[in-house]
């Protein structure tokens, strides 16, 4: 039999109150091709789905967020939009995953690919995206040569989608503003910062955002807790398969973890509908999800002398699996994707 546990939340957000319901509902493990599905777990528009696993991974990697945080890792302004350039100076491999956004430099960036950074690694050519249209100048106190932060990764499937499938510049562009329109409609107030106005990472750290994802964390933050065979974890907002991302160990996922909620939060808050009326997904939605995105014919691409990317589409979904070659060609990084 099935738990099914009810709170009711209010959310602030400037003169707007939007009530927040929130449900789980705790099923048994079902089988998935080579993973283990639990939930779903449900805050309000969000249902979020646990990824279970064996570990496949013979090296620890250390996350862009935590490289950049311990100076281990510097990532260089160019002053070519498209093009940073990134140093390992320490003796950890790092992952850098598709996605996530360095902030500060002469603009924001999003990082186009999943990238395994060697130990040591030299200055290595970093192909980016612009998620802050139109600075090009120092940004208050933050450094121009470089950026000090990358602990924010893209909210929106459609910009996702922008930054690997299209990889336009202008679509990335075009979906930010987007982005923060429908944020700004939902929450009853503008989310655009007046030093940034077109950044999205700043847009994602504007106080009504981070007030009104704060009930999804409470709620779902704490559900990976004590399970160490978690290596990843998919959802869905309103009703409706969004993505999912699986890792190649406990230890790499829980440390993007909270990254990877904190940008899902953002999207159901930017979808939220309070009149919106819609079925929960279930995990046999999310299993044949898997299954199609599993059977789409396959490309491989050498991002660079460690890493191999294999991109699989069908008519509904897309996959990308990133594989270390000096793992014997483990996968690292799966990433799900409806269209």
């Amino acid at each position: 039999m099935n738990l099914i546990t009810t709170s009711v939340l209010g959310l602030a957000a400037a003169a707007v109150c939007i009530p927040l319901f929130s449900t789980k509902i705790l099923a048994g493990p079902q089988r998935a091709g080579d993973y283990t599905l639990s939930g779903p777990f449900t805050h309000d528009n969000l249902t979020v789905f646990l990824i279970h696993g064996p570990n496949r991974m013979t090296r620890n990697l250390l996350s862009l967020e935590e490289a950049i945080d311990q100076h281990k890792v510097v990532v260089f302004e160019t002053r070519n939009v498209n093009e940073l350039s990134i140093e390992n100076v320490s003796s950890e491999d790092v992952f850098i995953e598709s996605g996530d956004i360095v902030k500060g430099g002469a603009q924001d960036r999003t990082l186009k690919d999943d990238l395994i950074l060697p130990a040591k690694s030299g200055k290595v050519n970093l192909s980016a995206f612009c998620v802050e249209h139109g600075r090009w100048t120092r940004r208050g106190d933050e450094p121009v040569e470089s950026f000090n932060s990358a602990r924010q990764a893209v909210a929106t499937k459609e910009l996702k989608l922008a930054v690997k499938q299209k990889a336009s510049q202008t679509e990335v562009w075009n979906q930010v503003a987007q982005a923060q329109d429908k944020l700004s409609s939902r929450l009853g107030s503008g989310v655009r910062a007046a030093a940034a106005p077109t950044s999205m990472s700043m847009s994602m750290n504007a106080p009504v955002v981070q007030r009104s994802i704060d009930g999804y964390l409470q709620e779902l933050s704490g559900t990976v807790n004590h399970k160490d065979d978690v290596i990843g974890f998919a959802f869905s907002i309103n009703g409706k398969i969004n993505s999912g991302d699986v890792y190649g160990s406990h230890e790499l996922f829980s440390k993007l973890w909270m990254k990877l909620l904190r940008a899902s939060a953002v999207e159901a808050v930017s979808e939220y509908d309070a009149d919106r009326k819609f079925e929960a997904a279930t995990v046999s939605a999310l299993q044949a999800t898997l299954a199609d995105a599993e059977s789409g014919k396959s490309t491989t691409r050498e991002v660079n002398d460690r890493t191999t990317v294999l991109a699989k589409e069908t008519v509904k979904t897309l996959m990308y699996e990133t594989r270390d070659r000096a793992q014997k060609d483990a996968w690292v990084h799966r990433n799900y994707l409806t269209k």
